[in-house]
C-alpha cells in the first residue's frame, strides 16, 4: 500500500506517530514561511503542514507548485494542532500532519468542475455530467454513493436472512411488447432478429417460482426506451423479488420488514408495522393520485351534488354533462396568496389544460367570498364551507371536469401548495401503500390508431384480479380491480407489484379482453405459458426502485445525484457523448443500412 492511513482515519490518539497519506489537494494556504494544505480521499480531508522545521527547505520548495486536484503522497509526523486552531467540522480536526517528505504522483488540469468541499454553490448540471469524474469526487456525491451501497447491501441482508435465493437473469433476452418500448439489440449471427434488454426480470422470476425456487430476488438492471421526466432513466437498478405459495399480504408484510430496517438503520427513525394501507379509488377520490403524499393535508372534497345549485353556469353545465366538481381547502391561503398569487396558481393551472381557476376566500366571518360568490346563495356557500372545514383566512380552489382531469389538476396544485407553503418538513419520512388498482384501463394515446379506446392492463397481462372481481371479467372489466399494490414515499411510487395469474383459465379471458389471440399469446408468451401448463403455484412479486429509495433516504431532489453515471432527461451520456455513430463495418456484420 502506498499509504499508511487514510485521509479521515488520523485522530488525537495518534498524535506523535508518523503516517503515509495519499490523496487530492482540496486546497492550499500559503501562509508566507510555509504550505497549508487539506488533503482529501473519499474518508475525509487531513490538514497537512510544510512548515520549517519539520519540513527540509527543498519540500517547502516543491510544496509551492501544488494546485488544486493533484494528486500526493506524504510522509510526516502526526502532532495536535496549536491550541484554539482545531477544526471540528473534520473527524480528523484535532490534528494535522507535519510533512517530512512529499511525492507528487499526478498533475491536475484546471478542473471545470471543482470537487473542492469549500464550495457551496452546486454547479451547472449538464458541467458536471460532462466531467463526471470530477464530480464524483465532491463529497456531496460520494456520500450519495456510499448511501446507496449501505441500502444495496442492506437490501441484500435483509432477504439472504430469509432464506431468498439471488438469482441472475439474461440481459439478453426476447421482445415481448407489453409495457414501454423495448431497447433492441441486432442478433450478428441471426441476421433480421433481435434480442431486448429486459425491461424487467418479469417473465423470468415467474418462470423461477414455477421451477420451484419459492423466494428469489436479485439486484436487477432494467432498460425501457421510453420519455423520461425528471425522475426516470433509461436504465435502472430495481430490487426484484417473487414468492410462491403467498398472497398481497405476505409481499407486503416482507417489503413492511425492510423498510422498517432501513428506515431504523439509516434515519434512526422507528417505523410502526404495518404501514398504512388505502385502496386506489380511496386515493384518487382523496388525493387525486395514485401515489399520495401524505405528509400533509389539503385533501380533495367533492362538490358535486351542491354545484347544481347554485347559478354559476360554468359548473352546472360541467355537472350536466356527466362531470365533477371538486374543491381543495387550503388553511392560512388567503393570507398566503395575494391577488398575484392567484393569478401566478391559475397561470399554473391553465399549463395543465384548465380554462381558469374558480376560487372562494374564506373572511373573518367565515363567509366563503369571491367574485362568483353572486352565483351562490348564503345556504349554499354555508354548506360547502361546511363540507370543506373552512375557517376564516383558508382558501377554497376549485376544479370543475371529468374525474381524471379533476384528479390531475388538484393534485398537482395541492403538491405546488404544500411546496410554497412549507405544509411539511422536507426531512420527514411517509411510508405507504396504495392497492387494490384497477385491472385494465382504455388506451388513450397509442402509435396504432386502431388500439386507441380498447382495454389495455394497467401493470401487466399477468396480473391477478382480485377473488370477487373475477366475474367482472365477463361482466364489467371497469370493475375489475387487481391484486396489485404499490409502495409510496413521499408522494413517489418507490415500489410496486402483483400477484400473478396461476389459473389458465382466467389467464385466456384476461388475453381475450386486451385483443390478444392465441396465436398472437404463443409469439409473445409462449415459454412461459408453456411453463405454466406445468404446475405453476401461486405466485407474485414485486420491484422496489433503487435508484428512487438512495433519492428519497439521502434527501435528494435529483434522482440523477444518486446514480454514478446517469443520462440526461435527451437519454445521452455527456460524458462519453454516448449514444454515437459506429463504422460501416459493424453495420454490415449485423446486415443493418442506415436510411437518412
Amino acid at each position: 500500500m502506498l499509504r499508511t492511513h487514510t485521509c479521515g482515519e488520523l485522530r488525537s490518539t495518534d498524535a506523535g506517530s508518523q503516517a503515509t497519506l495519499c490523496g487530492w489537494v482540496d486546497s492550499y494556504r500559503d501562509h508566507g514561511g510555509g504550505l497549508f494544505v487539506d488533503l482529501r480521499d473519499r474518508y475525509g480531508i487531513t490538514q497537512v503542514v510544510f512548515n520549517p522545521p519539520d519540513t527540509p527547505q527543498a519540500i517547502i520548495d516543491a510544496s509551492k507548485d501544488l494546485r488544486a486536484e493533484y494528486v500526493i503522497r506524504v510522509t510526516g509526523n502526526v502532532q495536535p494542532r496549536p491550541t484554539g486552531m482545531a477544526n471540528l467540522k473534520h473527524k480528523t480536526g484535532e490534528i494535522e500532519l507535519r510533512v517530512t517528505q512529499l511525492e507528487l504522483l499526478n498533475k491536475s488540469k484546471v478542473p471545470p468542475v471543482s470537487p473542492s468541499e469549500s464550495v457551496t454553490e452546486t454547479p451547472n448540471e449538464d458541467l458536471r455530467l460532462k466531467h463526471r469524474f470530477l464530480d464524483l469526487r465532491r463529497p456531496a456525491m460520494q456520500r450519495a454513493m456510499l448511501l446507496r451501497d449501505r441500502i444495496t447491501k442492506g437490501m441484500r441482508d435483509y432477504f439472504a436472512d430469509l432464506d431468498f435465493i439471488d438469482v441472475e437473469t439474461p440481459i439478453l433476452g426476447r421482445s415481448t411488447p407489453e409495457g414501454a418500448r423495448d431497447y433492441l439489440v441486432p442478433s450478428r449471427v441471426h441476421h433480421g432478429k433481435f434480442y431486448a434488454l429486459p425491461q424487467s426480470p418479469q417473465l423470468y422470476k415467474q418462470i423461477l417460482m414455477i421451477a420451484g425456487y419459492d423466494r428469489y430476488v436479485q439486484v436487477a438492471r432494467c432498460f425501457r426506451d421510453e420519455d423520461l421526466r425528471a425522475d426516470r432513466q433509461p436504465e435502472f437498478t430495481q430490487l426484484d423479488l417473487e414468492m410462491a405459495f403467498i398472497d398481497d399480504d405476505d409481499i407486503m408484510t416482507v417489503i413492511d420488514g425492510l423498510v422498517q430496517k432501513l428506515a431504523q438503520e439509516l434515519l434512526g427513525i422507528d417505523l410502526p408495522l404495518p404501514l398504512p394501507r388505502m385502496t386506489y379509488d380511496e386515493a384518487m377520490r382523496r388525493f387525486g393520485h395514485d401515489a399520495p403524499d401524505l405528509r400533509f393535508g389539503l385533501e380533495i372534497v367533492d362538490l358535486t351534488d351542491l354545484a347544481p345549485q347554485s347559478e354559476f353556469g360554468v359548473f352546472k353545465s360541467i355537472v350536466e354533462a356527466g362531470g365533477h366538481v371538486r374543491a381543495i381547502c387550503v388553511p392560512g391561503g388567503s393570507e398566503h396568496y395575494s391577488r398575484r398569487g392567484i393569478d401566478a396558481l391559475t397561470d399554473f393551472v391553465k399549463g395543465l389544460g384548465a380554462k381558469g381557476l374558480a376560487y372562494f376566500r374564506v373572511d373573518e366571518k367565515g363567509v366563503l367570498d369571491s367574485n362568483i360568490a353572486k352565483y351562490f346563495s348564503d345556504e349554499l356557500r354555508a354548506e360547502m364551507g361546511k363540507r370543506l372545514g373552512a375557517k376564516p383566512g383558508d382558501l377554497v380552489l376549485f376544479s370543475a371536469d371529468k374525474w381524471l382531469a379533476t384528479c390531475k389538476l388538484l393534485h398537482n396544485l395541492r403538491k405546488k401548495i404544500g411546496e410554497e407553503m412549507k405544509l411539511y418538513d422536507p426531512k420527514e419520512m411517509n411510508f405507504s401503500w396504495v392497492v387494490q388498482f384497477p385491472m385494465f384501463e382504455r388506451t388513450e394515446d397509442s402509435d396504432n390508431p386502431q388500439a386507441v379506446g380498447k382495454w389495455s392492463a394497467m401493470h401487466h397481462p399477468f396480473t391477478a384480479p382480485l377473488d370477487d372481481s373475477v366475474a367482472h371479467l365477463d361482466e364489467d372489466p371497469a370493475k375489475c380491480r387487481a391484486k396489485a399494490y404499490d409502495l409510496i414515499i413521499n408522494g413517489y411510487e418507490a415500489g410496486g407489484g402483483t400477484i400473478r395469474i396461476h389459473d389458465p383459465a382466467v389467464q385466456s379471458k384476461v388475453f381475450t379482453l386486451l385483443g390478444i389471440d392465441e396465436e398472437t399469446a404463443a409469439d409473445r408468451f409462449g415459454f412461459l405459458l408453456e411453463a405454466l401448463a406445468y404446475g405453476a403455484p401461486p405466485h407474485g412479486g414485486i420491484a422496489l426502485g433503487l435508484d428512487r429509495f438512495v433519492m428519497l433516504f439521502g434527501g435528494f431532489d435529483n434522482i440523477r445525484d444518486v446514480i454514478a453515471f446517469p443520462k440526461t432527461q435527451k437519454a445521452t451520456d455527456l460524458m462519453t457523448e454516448a449514444p454515437g455513430t459506429v463504422d460501416t463495418k459493424q453495420l454490415k456484420e449485423l446486415a443493418i443500412k442506415i436510411d437518412a
